[in-house]
């Protein structure tokens, strides 16, 4: 706290020296109320980036790149998950084409079908929170997804699914393979605080000010793995058939 008032003092006890040199009456220069409590969303997380304490964590200034002139922006913040769902991701083909359209075909073709999907790990809304952002958050969102069973390490960008099975694919028609993954989402918020300050000469008091800004995860289900293996991305494959 004391590091985040230090750069304010120094700009009114500029002002007050130079009003007592020219004997000039003193005039302490606050934002408006309005101006304090009005913050975008990007503005709050740059506050909650450049917190002295971030998810319980003592920071110092070279953790965000700050200087140690620069200070802190704000005395606390922490992220609070409020929900946590599973749900189905969209459905995507995950093999090629197999036709059984020869003007001859009598009977269905037996094929051995390899197919493979993606489902890609979430990030949060804010530059700051994008996976593998330089100085970002995005590691602080770890704490509260991991320990949700079943979850992707966040430093990994996608989970796999994929298996070869062996079809039939009739007479006049085309298989494809389709898997629809199973995805989780976290809903939360970024709270920052800013402490009240009781004031001293030429500072005025000031109340405590509190900012939140929501942000949301989303990723893929993980099976786990076997024999230490890493595990897959969770969903339902099937096998579809369209006409010639």
């Amino acid at each position: 706290m004391a590091r985040r008032r230090l750069r304010n003092r120094k700009v009114r006890y500029v002002a007050i020296g130079a009003a007592l040199a020219t004997g000039g009456a003193i005039v302490t220069l606050l934002p408006s109320a309005n101006a304090a409590d009005e913050k975008t969303p990007d503005q709050i997380m740059r506050m909650c980036q450049r917190s002295a304490v971030l998810n319980g964590k003592q920071q110092s200034v070279s953790d965000f790149g700050g200087a140690f002139a620069d200070g802190f922006e704000s005395d606390n913040c922490d992220f609070v998950e409020t929900k946590f769902e599973t749900f189905d991701g969209p459905t995507e083909k995950s093999s090629i084409d197999f036709p059984n359209c020869e003007p001859n075909a009598a009977e269905p073709a037996k094929v051995s079908i390899t197919w493979s999907a993606a489902a890609a790990q979430g990030q949060g809304k804010y530059s700051v929170t994008q996976q593998g952002a330089g100085g970002g958050l995005f590691g602080f969102l770890s704490g509260s997804w991991l320990k949700h069973k079943g979850t992707l390490d966040m430093t990994v960008k996608s989970a796999t699914a994929g298996a070869t099975e062996q079809r039939e694919v009739p007479v006049g028609k085309v298989l494809h393979m389709e898997f629809t993954p199973r995805l989780q989402r976290m809903t939360g918020e970024w709270r920052v605080r800013l402490d009240a300050d009781p004031g001293s000469f030429a500072v005025n008091p000031s109340p405590e000010q509190n900012f939140v800004a929501p942000d949301v995860v989303e990723g893929p289900v993980i099976l786990p793995g076997a024999a230490g293996a890493p595990g897959v991305a969770d969903g339902t494959s099937k096998a579809v058939l369209e006409d010639c």
